[in-house]
């Protein structure tokens, strides 16, 4: 009887790694066809907050891929997958930073209805992305990390619809590079989250060990 548990509990444990990698499959290639189509539409609309969101998606999907990379795997590799994550989105928002200063001393004013319709899509795409990540209830410190990348892309998207409402309405480029900002400080903290869950997940480890 004994072997008969263990035999139903790695076959347990084989399911749920495979369930795991599908899902980050799922939201890994949804968020790089937004990447790639939010980049595409940020550079015709002349958007730096519709360009800081196609590099969250990027971000994403990074992580995604790290995260695939360690399912499965020891305690100790999930946390050098985080950290990574962690500091490729901190990384990222200083980028973004940049380019807002680079558009704020230059800089055409952005297409307010491109920027809409594309947040709009993106913020459908996220919950999306979302539901998929919640079926998994494990205390995995990458799901964590990708739970928060995701959660994130739902507020920025949502910022970028009102955004555009805004440039539309004030005739003027600011509210585009206003969230811009916005944009780098939210991926900088989530960055931070990441890095503070792989910390606390560390300890966990070094514990029980």
């Amino acid at each position: 009887m004994s072997d008969s548990r263990t035999d139903d509990d790695a076959h347990h444990l084989d399911a749920s790694q495979a369930a795991d990698r599908r899902i980050l499959w799922l939201v890994l290639l949804i968020n790089l066809g937004q990447s790639l189509a939010g980049a595409g539409v940020g550079v015709w609309a002349s958007s730096t907050a519709l360009i800081g969101a196609a590099l969250d998606n990027l971000a994403d999907a990074s992580v995604y891929g790290v995260s695939l990379y360690a399912v499965g795997r020891a305690a100790t590799i999930k946390v050098r997958a985080a950290r990574l994550s962690g500091w490729l989105l901190i990384g990222l928002a200083v980028l973004l930073f940049v380019e807002v200063l680079r558009r704020f001393f230059g800089g055409e004013e952005p297409v307010g209805p491109a920027m809409m319709v594309m947040a709009a899509v993106n913020a459908g795409l996220n919950l999306v992305c979302l539901h998929l990540l919640r079926r998994h209830q494990g205390e995995d410190v990458n799901f964590k990390a990708s739970a928060i990348f995701t959660s994130n892309d739902s507020l920025v998207n949502l910022a970028v619809v009102l955004s555009g409402a805004l440039v539309l309405w004030l005739d003027s480029n600011l509210p585009d590079l206003v969230l811009g900002v916005i944009v780098s400080a939210i991926a900088a903290n989530g960055g931070r989250e990441i890095l503070s869950e792989a910390a606390e997940a560390a300890e966990t480890a070094r514990s029980e060990a």
